[in-house]
């Protein structure tokens, strides 16, 4: 999932929300609990078959229920599903839908919404980026590449009554579960879709199957949720509104938490770590992410179709400065793509240069570049492009500056998360690009998919291996979990050696925490849903 940020809410409207929720609820028998939680930027889109972002998956983890859901400690527990059972061959799933899902119109939520909701985000007339995602149903990949014999009633997917829901894979799929907890698999409410169109997901029109319903939308400021009385869990969700506020000035978002503005925030200015350690303790929180920080090498420009063009640039990335200087040590080094802990998988493959000295590294990427036909008079210049925030601007600082000891001369684009992102998944043409992506389910597919040619919504670089391709074929294909295993480090040893992109960092979630928020756990997947926090007074 892309990692994005953007701009913060002024200081003043937030504030001023505050005192008119608290005006509102002196006026009622119990005041309104409001949590105040930083976002890393506005949502591109609030249409869940059309998002992509962290940003985007906390959002709609309050507004939609899946089949399945991840708690607070990041595990897969029931959702709409109440129970589920799996065929022998592992190729079918039957769900049972809980009798009291309603949608907040009051309408019951029904298997065929998600026979709907599943068919809309593979039919590529939707335009789903994310559609790929979805490919172990049945026919999912030949209806989403529009193949001659390929009709959306034969997707792998059937309401055999109201309340089950049977779903039908190409293969057995180990990581189906983890995988329907992803945005890609929350249903849409059909007569909304229907009726208004694109246009389904404005708040006035807004009809949600979770927590919490849209109410309000103001783009750079703020976007207000309230509880959906409706919920099939309604009585255990005690926090009335939440308002999420775009905060990529991490550094304005530090300062608004010690105000007491936010309870919650997305990230943390890396710079500032040791000092708010100092001062707020454990309210900074940092731990384990299953994501990785890239830069993407676009492999079908010239003169970055070379390959020691590509691997002197990752040769000087001096990965243990960045890490502990720019990130205030709350990131690790990344020599591979596939970040530590994730699972069905054994080692990792990691760049043969991990342990070689700084000296050696510089020499052969000057080397590498000279053969590649650069050197003094002929400098190599690459334009980088990123997303704003104050720690990407300094990493990509940084990587300039290390890049400059080899003679690359190096300009900058920077724009906010949402045009960044949609710039890549356009096509838009670039030289080296920031990137960030978080796993959608713990299982390596879910980063090496990203550069099979025929990935187009992902693959912003345009790599394009065959052998790459015919191994994530082939273990797509493999039912044993350690042969598949040992196909796909292949695959992983191949982009090794290719350097289509280059890692620099794995992720940490870093928030800080407000002693009022009671439930808050950090975990893997990085799933804070509101419906599990509390506020105390």
């Amino acid at each position: 999932m892309f990692h994005v940020t953007r701009r913060a809410v002024p200081f003043l409207l937030a504030a001023a929300l505050a005192a008119g929720f608290a005006i509102s609820g002196a006026a009622t028998a119990a005041a309104q609990v409001v949590f105040h939680r930083g976002n890393d930027g506005d949502p591109e889109t609030l249409d869940a078959h059309k998002t992509s972002t962290v940003t985007e998956a906390h959002l709609l983890r309050d507004l939609s229920e899946g089949l399945v859901i991840h708690n607070m400690k990041g595990e897969v527990v029931p959702g709409v599903a109440e129970s589920w059972t799996m065929s022998p061959d592992g190729k079918t799933y039957l769900f049972k839908l809980r009798s009291t899902a309603k949608w907040s119109n009051g309408d019951p939520v029904t298997a065929s919404d998600f026979v709907f909701s599943l068919r809309r985000i593979v039919n590529p007339e939707t335009g789903a980026k994310y559609a790929n995602i979805l490919y172990p149903l049945l026919n999912a990949e030949k209806i989403n590449k529009a193949a001659a014999d390929a009709r959306l009633d034969d997707l792998g997917v059937k309401a055999i009554d109201e309340r089950t829901l049977e779903l039908r894979l190409e293969r057995p799929t180990p990581y189906l579960l983890e995988l329907l907890t992803h945005q890609s698999g929350l249903p849409v409410h059909p007569a909304s879709v229907a009726k208004f169109g694109k246009d389904f997901v404005k708040p006035e029109n807004w009809v949600s199957n979770g927590a919490y319903v849209l109410k309000e939308f103001v783009p750079n400021s703020h976007i207000r949720l309230d509880k959906n009385k409706a919920f099939h869990d309604a009585a255990n969700v005690k926090i009335d509104t939440v308002i999420y506020y775009p905060s990529s000035d991490l550094a304005a978002a530090a300062r608004r938490f010690q105000a007491g503005e936010l309870h919650l925030t997305s990230d943390i200015p890396a710079d500032q770590i040791k000092q708010l350690r100092e001062k707020l303790g454990d309210q900074v929180k940092v731990a384990p992410y299953l994501g990785t920080y890239f830069l993407i090498i676009n492999s079908a420009k010239k003169p970055f179709d070379d390959v020691r063009v590509r691997r002197a640039l990752s040769l000087v990335i001096d990965r243990e400065f960045i890490a502990d200087e720019i990130w205030g040590g709350t990131m690790l080094p990344a020599y591979g793509v596939i970040p530590p802990n994730i699972g069905n998988y054994g080692e990792r493959a990691e760049a043969d240069f991990k342990n070689a000295s700084p000296l050696d590294r510089e020499d052969e990427a000057k080397k590498l570049l000279a053969a590649a036909g650069f050197g003094p008079g002929v400098p190599l210049k690459v334009q980088l492009r990123y997303n704003t925030t104050d720690n990407n601007r300094r990493t990509m600082i940084a990587v300039a500056e290390q890049w400059k000891a080899i003679g690359v001369e190096t300009s900058f684009i920077n724009t906010d998360g949402k045009t960044h992102f949609a710039f890549l998944r356009d096509g838009g043409d670039f030289d080296v690009a920031r990137y960030g992506w978080i796993g959608d389910y713990s299982d390596p597919q879910n980063f090496l998919f990203l550069f099979q040619s025929d990935n187009t919504g992902f693959n912003s670089g345009k790599y394009d291996n065959p052998t790459f391709d015919k191994l994530m074929k082939t273990a797509a294909d493999e039912i044993d979990l350690v042969k598949r295993a040992a196909i796909l480090r292949e695959a992983d040893a191949i982009l090794a050696a290719d350097v289509p992109w280059i890692p620099i960092l794995y992720y940490s979630s870093k928030n800080l925490v407000s002693p009022k928020l009671v439930g808050f756990e950090q975990n893997l997947r990085g799933a804070i849903p509101t419906r599990f926090l509390s506020l105390k007074p």
